[in-house]
């Protein structure tokens, strides 16, 4: 059995999650990386997308959908990030509506006259929505 740490994910609204884990996965700009009881110092830019917790004595992973932030792992890990959602709370068809109406914001620029930071917005707004769907949909880390 792994050792346990302490884990807690926090938001600009609320704590998202506070209790025990033996391993976590974070989305990051390099790829997913997980992150276990004594690993080193580290403090890093977090991506959207997919968050995997696996609790002491469990086979399962837990899964949630991140809004990018960071991770601070000293002892133990805080994991900052704008928004977080379990997997059953996701709405699938509403992420799907917002994946759809921000392609369509973007392909109805045929003049180019939408502002650079309106196109990333936009851009997030699908990762964000593709994210969502593929946590709600089970995911790369479902179980395994």
């Amino acid at each position: 059995m792994a050792k346990a740490f302490h884990l807690e994910i926090i938001t600009p609204s609320k704590t998202f999650y506070r209790g025990q884990a033996e391993l976590v996965i974070v989305p990051t700009p390099e790829g997913e990386e997980g992150f276990m009881a004594d690993h080193a110092w580290v403090c890093a830019l977090l991506d959207v997308g997919e968050l995997w917790i696996r609790e002491p004595g469990k086979k399962e992973f837990k899964a949630a959908f991140i809004a990018g932030g960071f991770i601070d792992v000293k002892g133990g890990i805080v994991i900052f990030t704008d928004a977080a959602e379990w997997r059953e709370e996701i709405d699938l068809e509403r992420a799907k509506a917002r994946k759809e109406d921000a392609e369509a914001w973007l392909k109805d620029d045929s003049n180019g006259e939408h502002e650079e930071n309106e196109v990333a917005r936009a851009q997030v707004a699908i990762l964000r929505a593709i994210s969502r769907m593929k946590v709600a949909k089970g995911g790369s880390w479902d179980n395994k």
